[in-house]
């Protein structure tokens, strides 16, 4: 029970990081670089943010890395 605690916590405060990025990321910029596809149709909006989800894999890559690394 220790270890699924301990998960628990984690896997909040990877939420809460994620959801303040999501707050903030039109204002620092994201889902809005070159490379983002946007689709606006009528009153319906699209969105395929590729250069975002790259850029968010990279320094979730070495972020990980750096912390889970044996």
């Amino acid at each position: 029970m220790h270890n699924f605690g301990r998960l628990l916590i984690i896997s909040g405060l990877i939420f809460i990081i994620i959801g303040v990025l999501l707050l903030f990321a039109p204002r620092i910029g994201l889902f809005k670089l070159p490379g983002d596809i946007v689709i606006k149709h009528g009153p319906f909006v699209i969105m395929f943010p590729l250069v975002t989800s790259i850029i968010i894999s990279i320094i979730l890559t070495i972020l990980l890395n750096l912390f889970f690394h044996k």
